[in-house]
């Protein structure tokens, strides 16, 4: 089954701010152990919007997400003022208000087009592409920017010595880096000329604790004891690859395909080890794995973009994708299905 009219993904553009840091940078400024990161974690490199060392802010979301969304335009055959609508999935927006999606939209030289921000997790990046999607299908819009960006780093204490954490409370100090993705969407084939068959995104999550919570501080609370990132990484471990095999399975039905069609599989992307242990339980061994988080950490909603950019670079006619993406704030299925024609 496919969905029409159909919507096709022209592009994409990424961002990762400033130089890459390894293990050894982040065990020597966190005080953590450098060989626990590489075993437990699996992730081997990420990037920071601000300095490790001083804690300087380089780059705010919005300055990752513009970029990001600038190098989709350029190379989407397209120009700026062909974009009719900017939606924004983000878990760690710069403000609530204003809204980051309407500094990126100002940032871009937008102006007097619709702008939508989404508030989520991992799921985010599919929930924007769900909207750009189903605001093309509509026929109201010819074409519209996706964007998906996370900067985990502000939850980062760098003063705090982590010699003797816990490994719960450690992993949210290795596993997260920054990031920003895009794509131009559009109603007819234009620069990579891929159909976005299918676009899943179900909550799940009834009755159900959440796997992860940011908390959000005002001035009447904001000296509490809470932490601001929390995450119950043994209930993630467990329910993400049970969840990722449902949601592939799921797509595959909604599609009327077999696992034997798919040319490449994009799983979640939660750290080195665990993508590793996903794509194991996934068992798709025709299909090639396309993940980048060994090297640019968990940032998010940035993900989905990055794993699209480095599909496409292997993608020929003909060719299928299927990409699986799991929320564990509280719970969301989340995934989306790519063909090249």
């Amino acid at each position: 089954m496919t969905d029409n009219p159909q919507v096709y993904l022209a592009s994409v553009g990424t961002e990762l701010p400033g130089e890459a840091v390894t293990n050894a940078d982040l065990a020597r400024a966190l005080g953590a152990n450098e060989e626990w990161i590489e075993v437990f974690i699996g992730t081997r490199t990420r990037h920071f919007a601000r300095d490790l060392t001083t804690g300087e802010v380089r780059w705010s979301l919005a300055d990752l997400c513009a970029r990001a969304a600038a190098e989709a335009v350029r190379a989407s055959e397209l120009d700026l003022a062909d974009i009719e609508f900017v939606v924004l999935g983000t878990a760690t927006p710069d403000t609530l208000m204003p809204a980051t999606v309407n500094h990126v939209a100002d940032q871009l030289g937008l102006d007097q087009v619709p702008t939508f921000q989404l508030q989520s997790g991992c799921a985010g990046a599919v929930q924007a592409l769900s909207l750009g999607r189903t605001l093309i299908a509509s026929g109201e819009y010819r074409s519209g920017l996706v964007v998906g960006g996370d900067v985990c780093s502000k939850h980062l204490d760098l003063q705090r010595d982590l010699t003797k954490a816990a490994p719960s409370d450690l992993v949210n100090f290795v596993l997260f880096g920054d990031g920003a993705g895009a794509a131009v969407l559009t109603d007819e084939p234009s620069g990579a000329g891929v159909a976005v068959r299918h676009v899943l995104n179900r909550f799940t999550g009834l009755g159900r604790e959440p796997g992860q919570v940011i908390e959000w501080f005002g001035l009447a609370d904001r000296h509490d004891d809470r932490q601001a990132l929390t995450e119950d990484y043994k209930a993630i471990e467990e329910q993400v690859p049970v969840m990722a095999v449902e949601i592939l399975w799921e797509l595959l039905g909604d599609l009327d395909w077999s696992a034997d069609e798919l040319d490449y599989l994009l799983p979640p992307q939660l750290s080195g080890r665990m993508t590793r242990k996903i794509a194991e339980q996934l068992d798709v061994p025709g299909a090639t794995e396309i993940s980048c988080v060994a090297e640019t950490g968990n940032n998010g909603n940035a993900l989905p973009f990055l794993q699209i950019e480095r599909l496409l670079e292997k993608m020929t006619a003909g060719q299928k994708a299927l990409a699986v993406a799991v929320e564990s704030s509280k719970w969301i299925k989340a995934g989306f299905a790519l063909e090249r024609i």
